[in-house]
């Protein structure tokens, strides 16, 4: 698969992405979490791999990984990439794209589709309902304004997403999916008790992303 470097022009300046193209529909706009960025080897085989289901797949820096930081931005800065980086990948590759994200991605992305961005449906790898260590602070208001489908991938073990939590607040959202990794922490790792590798649990969650994006493909 070829990869192409491009580059994003938002009301800040320009940011980088990294673009398989691809004949399937819809598009993937994969965003990365906050202690990352999109050349961190998971971002690269989440993107490779839906690459290889035949569906195009933008991942892309925001401003502040781009400019070497490890502190994100404030969330309207980040909003304001990634809003710039779907009206890309939509203008110039597909214009029916669904996004996804690594936990903060991810949770840019639900803020896009509350706020009535035009998208097939939002993947969250690891959704981040609460910070580490702060159940009290939910971050669920917004998705129950979601009306387009979410696929909900979480780790049964994520200690920035309590299954009692995600089971009281997410689980009956009308239009959630969920798809439990036993024993997955926010990385989606497991331990060797689970009986299963962590290559294992990669394909699980492929072959989960593959029949969600088969759903959504134009009759």
């Amino acid at each position: 698969m070829k990869v192409e470097s491009v580059s994003i022009d938002w009301d800040g300046g320009t940011v980088s992405g990294r673009l398989i193209r691809g004949e399937k529909r819809p598009g993937v706009l994969l965003a990365h979490g906050a202690g990352t960025d999109q050349d961190h080897p998971m971002m690269v085989g989440l993107r490779d791999g839906i690459g290889a289901l035949g569906y195009p797949v933008m991942t892309f820096n925001y401003a502040y990984t781009e400019r070497g930081s490890k502190r994100p931005d404030p969330q309207e800065r980040l909003l304001s990439v990634h809003r710039a980086a779907l009206d890309w990948f939509k203008d110039n590759v597909t214009g029916r794209v669904a996004l996804m994200g690594r936990s903060m991605g991810g949770r840019m992305g639900t803020y896009l589709a509350a706020e009535g961005a035009d998208i097939e449906g939002v993947v969250l790898h690891s959704y981040p309902l609460h910070p580490a260590g702060k159940p009290e602070k939910l971050r669920k208001d917004h998705l129950s304004g979601i009306t387009v489908p979410m696929l909900f991938l979480v780790g049964t073990r994520d200690p920035l997403s309590r299954m009692a939590l995600f089971d009281r607040w997410v689980r009956p959202l009308p239009t959630a999916e969920t798809f439990e990794v036993a024993d997955g922490d926010h990385s989606m790792r497991v331990r060797k008790a689970s009986g299963r590798t962590n290559e294992q649990v990669q394909e699980e969650i492929m072959a989960r992303l593959a029949e969600w994006l088969a759903a959504r493909q134009p009759n």
